[in-house]
This record gives C-alpha cells, structure tokens and sequence, in this order.
C-alpha cells in the first residue's frame, strides 16, 4: 500500500511538472496578452499590472508579486520578483543571508547566495517608455523557453518595480491618450508633443521622486525604501528618459563622483557600461557616456543606492513627454516609442547579465563595503553628537525619526567627559561636555557611508560642474546644534530615562502656555485654531513664576474660550499630548517683567483663509512643495486656486494668498495686479517666494528692489576695461559651461543673519541655515523690515561661483511691507524646498500664521 501511495505521488509530480511547461509554453507575450504590440499605444497602470500578475499566475515558480504600497492617490505599487526554480521558494532565506552578509542582521549565511538585482522603472511618470519596457523583460525573464535568462537567473534574483511614479504616469497616459492622433502624430508641432501643466513628470503632490530618495518625503519614497532596506541589492538601475533630441545614456557617469564611493563601484560602473555597449554596437544605436550625469547629490536614484553598498546607475532614453509614440527630430530622423521600447529591454537585460556573469564578485565586494564600513570606516570624523539640552525635543526628535527610516544606528553618550569636535553652528572646533542624553551618531556601522554622506559639514567637490545641490548636511537641513567629532565617542544603545513631563497643577488655569521652537508647535496651534481655540501669542519675552519665555510664546487664555466649557482645558491638554509639546500653565496674566497677558502686545492669533496659486506660470514643484506642506505636514485647509480665473476671484473671501515660485508675467498683468495691492491695503497678507518676490520686486506698491552693483563697481569696472589686455575677451568656447558657473549658486548652505524681534523670525535665534539656490538677490528695503539678510562671508558650505558670491553680500533674503492695512511677505528663499529642510519650516508657518496678525 505504501508503495503504491508512493507510485502515485511520484505520477502526480509529473503530471504537474508537465502541466506547467505546458503552461510556460503557452506563456503569453505583452502583445498577445494586450491585443497590440508594444509601442503602438501606451499601455494604463491597471492593464500594465494585469500582465504583471497573469505572468505570476501562470508561472508561480518563476514570479512572485508584492504589493508594497499605496500612492496618494490610492494606486497599488508593487514589486515583482523573478527566480529560478530553485531560489524563489526561498527568498525570505536570500533576503535574510543578504542582510547578514551587510553586518544589519546577526547569523550565519544558509545556502548558495545569488547576487541581487533590483530595477526600477518610470519614476518619473511622463517618462513612460519605461513601464512598456518592463512588460518585455518580465516575460523574458518567466519564459522558460528562454534560455539565455534561464541561465541568468541560477545566480541572480532580479527585483522589478514597474511603475515607482503610477499617479503622474496615469497623468500623462490619460492625457495622451486624449491628445494623439490615431497611431500618432509625428509633427513636433501636434498637440500631443506639448505636455500641459503640470506635466505628469511629479507624483501626485507634484514632487520628483527622483530627488527624494535620501529624504523619504513622500509615501512613495517612504514605503519603496523601507522594501529596499530589507533588501539591499547589489545592483540599482533607474531607468529615465530626457530630450527627445537626445539618444541614449548609460554609465560610466559623469564627474564628480563623491569621494565616498569606491574604485570598485567606480569600475563597476564601467563594467556595466561595456554591457550595454556591446548591446547598442550590435544594433548601431546611438549613445553617450561619462556626460551630464554625476555622482554626487546623495538623492537620486543612483546615488542614493550607491551609498548603500550597490552599484547605482541612471538609464535615459532620448524622448520624455515630448515624444509620444512618434517624434520627427530635427535631424530628420523619427524616434518611435518602439524604438525606445528596444533601447530599455536592452539596457535592461545588459544590466542583468552582468551581474550574472560577474556575481561572485559582486557578492564578495559588497561584503566586503559593508566590513570595511563597520571596522574601518572612512572620512575625517567618526562620530557625530547631537546636543541634548541645546536642541529642541521636537527637532531632535524628527532627525532620530529620520535615522530610524534610513537604517542608520545611533546611541547615547556613556561618559560625561569632554571631547573637542566641529560645531556646525559657528565653524569652530571647541570642546564638547557630553551628556548622557546626549545622541551619538559613530562611523562605526554598516551603513557608515552613508552617515559620512548625510553628515560632513563640507563635501569634496572634485568637479564643480554637477547636476544638482553641492551641500545638505543634516544639522543645518534640521536646524540642530551638532558636533563632528575626530574620535570615537562611547556610546550606549540604550536611552537614558526621559525627564518626567512636569505635571500641571492647576485644574482650571488662567492660561496655558507653550513655546514656539518647531514645526510640532505650529501644528499644535493650528489644530488649536481649527477646534475653535482662540490663541494668542507675545510679541516680546517675559519672565513669570521664574522661567524665561521668548517672542512668540503661545498664551492660550481661558478668557475668549469660555463657550468651550470643559472641553477647554481637554482640547488643549490631549493635543498638546499628541503633538509632545510641553504645556506650562498659570493663574495669573500678570508677569514679573515684559508684557501682561492682557497687553498689546499679546495678539490673537485669527485662523486665516489661506489660498495658493496653480496651474500655468506657477512652478508645479514649488506648488506642490506648498500644498504638501498644508495637507501633509501641519493638517491645515488651503484653497487652491487656478491661473486661468484667478482675475475673476473675490479676494475678500481669503486672508492669505500665496505665490509659489514661478513666472507671473502673464498671470499678473496689470489689472489683476492692482487688484491683488487693493486687497492688500484692505487688510489681506500676500506671501511671495523665490521667482514671484523676482517679479514684484521694483513693480509700483512694492518696496523690494533687485540688488545691482554699487556705482563706483559699475565706474572701476568702465575703468577696467579700458586698461585691459584686448586679448582676455577672447574666450573659449568649450569653457562656456564653466564661465557661465561664476554667476551661479548651486544649493548652497548660507547663514542668514535674523532680526529675532519681528514675527517672521519667532522661534528662532539671531540666524538661522538656508539652502540657497539663487544669485537673484535684493537691496535692503528702507521702509519695510529686512529680517533675514546675507552679509559678508556667510557662505557655510556648497559651491558659490565667485559672481555669485558678491552679489549674494549684503542682500535681503526673507522680509516683510506693511501696504495699508495689509501685508506682504518676501521669501526670497523657498523654506520648504523638496519638503526636507526641516529647519525653515516653522519659518514658513511664521510667515502665515503670525507675520501681520
């Protein structure tokens, strides 16, 4: 009976094994599954993810897929991981030993490991090519029949996300879809060429997801790298498009390469590229190599994994929203989305089967990155300390919470000695008394390179002509006191016993009162205003019951809330709990020096209308960098209004309007304009930034003026050119980029000099750390308030062409004009830049909520 039992499962196996290659065999392609062949329409999120899981229905041993997500706009993300046979029951072990292997989890590696490759595709969503492509190589990679990736796939799993960016992919294939031509239009000239705003480009908050990476703003981000964490992959390829005019790149990269990364990851890079090179000469493609794409800014989709032991590169296929399904280009030449479909199925399975070929490689050196990273870590300094007691809890806390996300480990100080370590503040090294709540950030780790990244106060630029920002050092992102400290600082893992909130003692105070330091008390007030709190806050400080209380106090009065009844004291207590501020209270208005809670200089803070411009002239970036901050960040309502009928709107319905950077000159005319300014004088707040404060400034009503040259430069420059050698105008024309760089800042870190007194500075001391991004600079107003300004040598970190860095001397950055009973309020500097310069958010809440209450 036994036997027989035996006989039967044996007969069982087979007939399922021979069930499923007959499966396999009837596999079908995209176009058989689509009912057109790929590049002939764009294919929508949902029917690309239909395809993805028939392939793992019909091939369970060969593809699992996960969804890991959601968008903001409730579309699922998800990853497909394809395996042999043998491995993809057991990706939970590979995953593990991989993790091991990194020094990020303890035991022993179980089994042969393969190497890792992990593809993304499409975040950026009108660079749609990508999840077409993708269609091709999962099937590929499932198809049995295919030999050559039956082979790829005995040492190597491959990781796809075929769509990181689905609600601005959808964006744009809704709208083309609409737009084209039956088969297309191939006319540079036709409608469906000329993308409208915003472009499906950002997510649905209109941020690059290519830029977020190390920041994790967005859900996307923050849910992708929590997988990728998990998983670590030996290999990153994040595939893109640009101009349609353009053909193909891939790595080698550009300089400058940050001099964390290794000659390994440096080679590699070149490795890959002979792959792919190999591909394109076989097929007499166009490409280019070692141009426009660095190796530096750490949030991109190359860099950003390359920090973390891979090797990271950027795929760009010429096209981007420009190109449709057909593209007449000025040579002549008509680039197809087929062709561009072709150019990534390449790129893709060279990247694939390099990794294949050159696995133990692969492996041994990423153990290898990971080891060194936790014995011998580079850089100058080795620990990093986060001072305790000269931080806010509320900012201490959101860079420990953005640790804990990267997978970076920290600790706390063990000794009470002193060490001597770089402040970030001044500039100076000086010595540092530890406490032990004191955080301590060691190179000692796994993922030291990327601390060392995230944390020198100043990067080596070995190039100055790079794609992006040149400095982002997390003290001044957070606006955190902090030392680089040579050394290694003993530290412990586990948290000192927090101080005991201070109870409030007083059932029924005369006034709660809290202080305004962070974006965890603008949040605080705000949800106050919307449960019908009434706040006031104290334009200067004042002593009482001993403690110090600076400008910008929140005094929350029983008086004006008594309609509240009991729910008063509940209302400010349980939020208070759920923002971690710490509440004082009083029964009494009367203070021993400064203002009297009742005085004139104690305001109401009114919960304002709040509207914010869109659509066409108004940058979608620096939009959605607003309104993800309303929505997101503080919970706070905000009306979003067009361009197309901003001139019809009753601006009488709102107290704040806000003009995202962008270019106003049609959206502004005149008429509209004047109309803005007599709302203004009526009482209304108008808040500028960036480009928008470029296009009032000098505008009658508008007290801000462009800075220029002083007019002895302008005389001494007439006098030297008159003297000068004839021959220095002869300029070279392969130099034009680099020249055109001294007039240039590139995301550089500034202190700007505050005026601590006026509301739009509270919660702030005499400076504060910007990421400047512009030369456009502006005189000191003489009848408005200059309160943040640029003086001499206020360059911290980052490059500044030296044309630049004179005109960014003695020049307003941030300031406010009274016009009427109203207020206008210049942000020269953009605050919530990519929503991760944490220190000038509560700036921006100043600039709403208190500036002119």
């Amino acid at each position: 009976m036994i036997n027989t039992l035996k006989r039967f499962a044996a007969l069982w196996l087979v007939l399922l094994s021979m069930q499923a290659a007959v499966a396999q065999q009837q596999l079908q392609s995209p176009a058989q599954f689509l009912g057109y062949e790929l590049g002939q329409q764009f294919t929508t999120q949902n029917r690309v993810l239909d395809y993805v899981n028939y392939l793992a229905a019909q091939a369970p041993n060969r593809i699992k897929v996960e969804e890991y997500g959601r968008t903001y706009e409730n579309r699922p993300l998800v990853l497909a991981y394809v395996a042999s046979d043998e491995n993809l029951p057991r990706l939970e072990q590979i995953r593990e030993n991989n993790l091991r292997q990194a020094g990020l989890q303890n035991g022993q590696v179980q089994g042969d490991q393969p190497a890792i490759v992990w593809l993304s595709y499409n975040v950026h969503g009108n660079e749609s090519v990508s999840s077409e492509a993708v269609l091709q190589v999962l099937y590929d990679l499932v198809n049995s029949q295919n030999a050559q990736s039956r082979e790829w796939l005995q040492n190597t799993i491959v990781i796809l996300d075929p769509m990181v960016n689905p609600d601005g992919r959808e964006r744009y294939v809704q709208w083309y879809n609409q737009a084209s031509n039956r088969g297309g239009n191939a006319s540079p000239y036709a409608w469906e060429h000329w993308e409208p705003w915003p472009g499906g480009r950002p997510n649905h908050y209109y941020f690059d997801l290519n830029r977020d990476w190390a920041w994790q703003t967005q859900v996307e981000s923050q849910q992708r790298l929590k997988v990728y964490n998990s998983w670590l992959p030996q290999v990153h390829a994040d595939f893109h498009e640009m101009g349609a005019e353009s053909p193909y790149y891939f790595s080698p990269a550009a300089k400058p390469f940050h001099e964390s990364i290794t000659p390994w990851q440096r080679q590699f890079q070149h490795t890959i590229g002979e792959y792919n090179r190999q591909y394109f000469d076989k097929n007499n493609w166009l490409y280019f190599t070692r141009e426009s794409f660095d190796l530096f800014y750490p949030s991109y989709g190359d860099t950003w994994p390359t920090y973390n032991g891979a090797i990271g590169m950027t795929y760009e296929q010429g096209g981007s929203g420009r190109a449709g399904l057909a593209y007449k280009k000025a040579d002549g030449d008509t680039l197809t989305l087929t062709d561009r479909i072709a150019h990534h199925v390449a790129a893709s399975e060279a990247t694939i089967k390099a990794a294949s070929e050159k696995a133990s490689e692969l492996k041994q050196e990423f153990q290898k990155y990971y080891s060194t990273s936790l014995r011998n870590p580079g850089g100058e300094y080795k620990s990093f300390v986060l001072k305790s007691t000269a931080n806010t809890a509320g900012n201490l806390k959101a860079l420990t919470d953005y640790l804990q996300q990267q997978g970076i480990q920290y600790g706390y100080a063990r000794n009470k000695g002193s060490v001597k370590g770089y402040n970030y503040l001044n500039g100076k090294t000086e010595s540092i008394k530890l406490a032990p709540e004191d955080v301590v950030i060691s190179m000692y780790q796994p993922k030291s390179v990327l601390v060392k990244v995230l944390f020198e106060p100043k990067s080596t630029l070995e190039d100055s002509l790079t794609y992006d920002i040149t400095s982002w050092a997390l003290p001044y992102a957070y606006g955190v006191q902090a030392y680089a400290v040579k050394g290694r600082v003993d530290m412990s893992q586990t948290a000192p016993a927090a101080p005991a909130a201070a109870a409030i003692s007083i059932d029924k105070p005369y006034a709660y009162l809290a202080r305004w330091n962070g974006l965890e008390d603008l949040r605080f007030a705000t949800q106050l205003m919307q449960q019908n709190v009434k706040v006031r806050m104290t334009e200067l400080p004042f002593e009482m019951d001993g403690n110090t209380y600076e400008a910008g106090t929140l005094i929350i009065t029983r008086t004006g809330n008594e309609r509240l009844g009991d729910k008063f004291d509940a209302n400010v207590r349980e939020l208070a709990q759920q923002y971690g501020v710490q509440l004082a209270a009083t029964n009494t208005g009367f203070v021993s020096s400064g203002a009297d809670f009742g005085s004139g200089s104690v305001r109401y803070l009114k919960a304002p209308k709040v509207a914010l411009l869109s659509g066409e002239g108004v940058s979608p970036y620096g939009f959605g960098e607003v309104w993800h901050f309303f929505e997101q960040q503080i919970n706070y309502p905000v009306t979003v209004l067009n361009t197309s009928y901003f001139s019809q709107v009753p601006l009488q319905e709102f107290d704040v309007i806000i003009l995202p950077t962008g270019s106003y000159t049609k959206v502004l005319d005149d008429k509209t304009l004047e109309k803005v300014q007599d709302w203004v004088r009526s009482g209304g707040k108008l808040i500028a930034l960036e480009s928008a404060v470029s296009y009032l400034a000098g505008k009658k009503g508008f007290e801000l003026k462009k800075k220029g040259a002083e007019e002895e430069e302008k005389e001494a420059a007439k006098k030297e050119r008159k003297d000068k050698d004839p021959y220095e105008n002869l300029r070279s024309y392969a130099a034009r980029e680099r020249e055109a760089l001294e007039s240039e800042v590139q995301g550089s870190v500034f202190r700007v000099d505050l005026d601590k007194t006026h509301p739009l500075a509270f919660g702030y001391g005499d400076s504060y750390f910007a990421l400047i991004r512009s030369a456009d600079t502006f005189q000191f107003m003489e009848d408005g308030w200059n309160v943040g300004v640029l003086k001499k040598d206020n360059h911290v970190a980052g490059y500044v062409g030296q044309g630049a860095k004179k005109q960014l001397q003695d020049a307003l950055i941030l300031g406010t004009q009274r016009l009427g009973h109203g207020q206008i309020v210049y942000l020269a500097d953009n605050p919530l830049f990519r929503g991760f310069w944490q220190g000038g958010k509560l700036l921006f809440g100043n600039a709403v909520f208190v500036v002119g209450q």
